[in-house]
């Protein structure tokens, strides 16, 4: 006889005597667990399918060990963000032995019906007399206070323009070009003189295309030429 049996949230086919392994039981070592969500029966050429279990049904296993799995290695990494981050994780396991494997005697344990709490009587309120009305006094107007200046308008992440590291983004910003927009009008020749000051080679000629996209939400087409191009220089 075999049977298909659901434990732990995973479905197994099990015989007599059978070694396996399931996520980890609550269960001591040398304990008895009792399966009741039996699936389908086999004997022979006989085969019982459950709705989704079999009633009656059920299956006894004794737990042999707990132990842990091997190591998986999880990575994670950004490009361009300086990005990266490593885990390591071992799944916790319980090998049993399968003892006996039964049709019937089996018991499925009733859900416990919820107690509802006796609903309390609203005690009665009694009726108050109306208070007289009050006269009411309509304060003068006074002076409107001054708006507050309105904060100006966040810029965007200029570092998504290849070729643009955080220094340059904020000697950008600190000259006045703080938007996709804003980028996308400026002269390369100006945005050379605005970065002389920012140590390394930097190249701004295709700066304003790129701005140019962002800003018009173009970000696959931006993607693309960004992958063919080596530091905001396309290839020659």
């Amino acid at each position: 006889m075999y049977a298909i049996v659901e434990i732990a949230g995973q479905q197994f086919k099990i015989e007599k005597d059978q070694k396996l392994f399931v996520h980890r039981l609550k269960e001591d070592e040398g304990a008895t667990v009792s399966i009741d969500k039996v699936l389908l029966l086999g004997d022979g050429d006989n085969i019982t399918l459950g709705a989704p279990a079999i009633d009656g049904a059920f299956a006894e296993a004794k737990v042999l060990s707990h132990l842990k799995g091997d190591k998986v290695i999880v990575f994670k990494k950004k490009r361009r963000k300086g990005y990266r981050k490593k885990n390591g994780h071992r799944q916790l396991f319980t090998e049993i032995q399968i003892s006996s494997i039964a049709a019937t005697g089996g018991k499925k344990a009733a859900p416990k019906a919820e107690k509802k709490a006796p609903a309390k009587k609203a005690a009665p309120v009694k009726a108050e007399p109306a208070a007289p009305a009050k006269e009411v006094k309509v304060a003068a107007p006074k002076a409107a206070k001054k708006a507050a200046p309105k904060k100006a308008a966040k810029g965007d992440d200029l570092k998504k323009i290849e070729g643009i590291g955080p220094k340059i983004a904020s000697t950008l910003t600190e000259a006045g070009i703080a938007t996709f927009a804003d980028l996308a009008k400026a002269d390369p020749a100006k945005i050379a003189e605005i970065i002389a000051g920012v140590r390394g080679n930097h190249v701004p000629d295709s700066w304003p295309m790129q701005a140019g996209l962002a800003a018009d939400g173009k970000w696959d087409e931006l993607k693309k030429w960004q992958d063919e191009a080596n530091g905001g220089v396309m290839p020659s």
